[in-house]
Parts: structure tokens; C-alpha cells; sequence
């Protein structure tokens, strides 16, 4: 039965060069016979192979589309069954880097003669609980690769330069053709003689050993933003590691850790805390004194008759909203009551009077019940 080659490479008859040639790509990847060793793949890789060759050619393309394979039967693969992939900019050598770039083939080795980026530094800092919610400056020692001021990031002695690599001719790979059943292969590898970089060094810089870059470790002062969290990542632009050849330097990124507060705690941009009271204050209502997380004391109204776990808000007493801190979340008091577990003599003969006075309320065992239950 025929294969439908738009089936195959599963894209649509209305899909352009681009779309087909992405599909081809990821396809013979996955069914590369130095790749997939399953039953099947060898036949289906030569099939998409085809499928790829009549469909990426507008005039086989519009042929096949009008005629099915019959129209393009006598198609110009050549007689190893490979067509021309030269619109891959770098021929076949360029497709096969493409299907072991996941394979750590050569795809990851191509040129590095020229400058790159440096890398990405992590490093992760604890802040105390104010210093998340308020923010403010932060000094950090970091340790980073810098470029050698001595030969300027050549990794060349002073008054030298690196020459080209003799064995690659300055691309930093080396090719090797192979002949295979399927057709003819080329391998590319990292040169061996240079690592990559297309260059020689002859005469080493004295203070990199020929790097070009040294580490060195560093004082920064960082802003950390008012209403920071677990998890919050700050990057600091261009303090990573120096790039190569002179490439730019890469970032840092800072994660923040918040130590745990004995006072307080957080739901989000609200503050959690607690407020003690007696039971004669919870009866009678009163106001206590409160330091809020701003250092400021706040007089609080207990109001009269207030149940243990009753909650109170001071609004924008919380967090300042990260990105906005004119914007603030607010402080959660939860009242706690304290019941006395012993009472002088003055203060049960009041608390007597008063349990006669409501002793009607006690039920079975009166007064002494109730101040039994309470304080024995």
C-alpha cells in the first residue's frame, strides 16, 4: 500500500518548506538507524527520507501532489537514496549534527572560536523576617571568573596572540566520512587539538595559565524589594562568570530564604501574631499595648466579652506588596485567654460573691462546682 509522505512526516498538505523540513528534522532524529535500534526503524527512517526528498522539491512536490508516488517515481534521489540537503546550510554533515544534538554529538561542538557567554551563578541567601518584609540593602561575597586584565581574555602571553589551530583549520571540529549500507555519513567531533576553540596558544599568559579568565571572589551590595518571600529570585544583572574570548558575562541569580520570627508569621501579605489577656479583661473588655512589626505600638481595644480565638485586624500593618509597597496587607491578633490555676484568698472571695450572685448558672453543684472546676 502506498505511504502518504504528508501523513508520514505528519504535517498538512497545506504545510510550508519550513513546517516540512522542522517535521523531517525531529522524525529522522528519532528514527536514525545509529539511534533507534527497534525493529522497523531502519525501513521507516529510508521512508521518511523519501518523503522528505519529493515534498521539500516544489516540483516533485506539485508532481507528487497531483499524480500520488507514481508521479515521482523516477524522483532524483541519488544512488545511495539520499537527496541534496544543502538547504541545511552545511550539507549533510549539518543534518546528521542535528540528529545527536540530544546525544551529546556534535551539534553542542560547533565553531567556539569566537566570544561567549559566561555563565549563570546561583546563590542563595537567608534574610530575617523584617528584612523580607521591609527590605533594604545587602552586602554579598561572591566568587566569579573574571576576564584576565593581563592578556585581556586571550589566555595568550602579553605581546602574543593565539594562532589558528593547524589540525582544524580554525573551525574547531574535525569531520570524518564513513560508508555505510544506507549511504555515505559524516561524523563531526571536537578537535582534539584545540578542544573546539579553533585556536593554538602558544606562549601561556603567566597569570590565567592560559584561560583567559581567573577567579576571583567579590564584595556586592544588593537591594533586596520590600515584601520578599520563600522562593523569591533576584537576579543581578552581568555578575555571573566572564564570558570567553571577551564574551559578555553571565548573570547572577540570588534566592531568598526567610528565617522563621519568634513573634510573628505570615499568611501571604498578612502577619499572624497573638495578643495574651486575662479572663477578668476578656469580661471586661480593656486596651493593651501591641509592637507591631514595624517596631510602632499600637493600642489595641479588647472589646467586652471577648472569646478566646476571637480576632482582631490592624489594617496595613502587614506586608508591603512586593512590586508595590505602597500597598500593605494587614496584622492578624488572635486573643488568647489566660485562666489563672491559682487565685489568693482576697481574689476567691470576690469570685465567690460573684458565683453566688450568678450561681443560678452553674447547675448541679452550685458554686463550689464552678470554682472547683476552675481552680483546683
Amino acid at each position: 500500500m502506498a505511504v502518504d509522505y504528508y501523513e508520514l512526516l505528519g504535517v498538512s498538505r497545506s504545510a510550508d518548506k519550513d513546517e516540512i523540513k522542522r517535521a523531517f528534522r525531529r522524525l529522522a532524529r528519532k528514527y536514525h538507524p545509529d539511534v533507534n535500534k527497534e525493529d522497523g526503524a531502519e525501513e521507516r527512517f529510508k521512508e521518511i527520507n523519501r518523503a522528505y526528498e519529493v515534498l521539500s522539491d516544489p516540483e516533485l512536490r506539485t508532481r507528487y501532489d497531483r499524480f500520488g508516488e507514481a508521479g515521482v517515481s523516477s524522483g532524483a534521489a541519488g544512488a545511495s537514496g539520499f537527496s541534496d540537503f544543502s538547504d541545511f546550510s552545511g550539507g549533510f554533515a549539518d543534518i546528521f549534527e542535528t540528529f545527536f544534538s540530544g546525544f551529546g554529538g556534535a551539534a553542542q561542538t560547533r565553531r567556539r572560536s569566537g566570544p561567549t557567554r559566561g555563565d549563570d551563578l546561583r546563590l542563595d541567601l537567608k534574610l530575617d523576617f523584617r528584612e523580607a518584609v521591609f527590605g533594604g540593602e545587602k552586602e554579598i561575597r561572591i566568587g566569579h571568573l573574571e576576564t584576565c586584565e593581563t592578556c585581556n581574555g586571550t589566555g595568550a602571553k602579553p605581546g602574543t596572540r593565539p594562532s589558528t589551530c593547524g589540525t582544524c583549520g580554525g573551525s574547531g571540529q574535525v569531520r570524518r566520512a564513513t560508508r555505510t549500507p544506507f549511504g555515505s555519513f559524516t561524523q563531526v567531533s571536537v578537535c582534539p587539538t584545540c578542544n573546539g576553540s579553533g585556536q593554538v596558544i602558544e606562549e601561556k599568559c603567566g597569570t590565567c595559565a592560559g584561560k583567559g579568565q581567573k577567579q576571583v571572589t567579590k564584595k556586592l551590595k544588593i537591594t533586596i524589594p520590600a515584601g520578599v518571600d520563600n522562593g523569591t529570585r533576584l537576579r543581578v544583572q552581568s555578575e555571573g562568570d566572564a564570558g570567553k574570548r571577551n564574551g559578555p558575562p553571565g548573570d547572577l541569580y540570588v534566592y531568598l530564604f526567610v528565617n522563621e520570627d519568634a513573634k510573628f508569621q505570615r499568611d501571604g501579605i498578612n502577619i499572624l501574631s497573638e495578643i495574651n489577656i486575662s479572663y477578668l479583661q476578656a469580661i471586661l473588655g480593656c486596651k493593651i499595648p501591641f509592637e507591631t512589626v514595624d517596631g510602632k505600638t499600637e493600642e489595641v481595644t479588647i472589646p467586652p466579652g471577648t472569646q478566646p480565638g476571637h480576632q482582631i485586624v490592624l489594617e496595613e500593618q502587614g506586608v508591603p506588596r512586593l512590586g508595590n509597597p505602597v500597598s500593605r496587607g494587614d496584622c492578624i491578633l488572635t486573643v488568647n485567654v489566660e485562666i489563672p490555676t491559682k487565685v489568693s484568698a482576697e481574689e476567691r472571695e470576690l469570685l465567690e460573691k460573684l458565683a453566688k450572685i450568678r450561681g443560678d448558672r452553674f447547675g448541679k453543684g452550685g458554686v463550689e462546682g464552678f470554682l472547683g472546676g476552675l481552680f483546683k
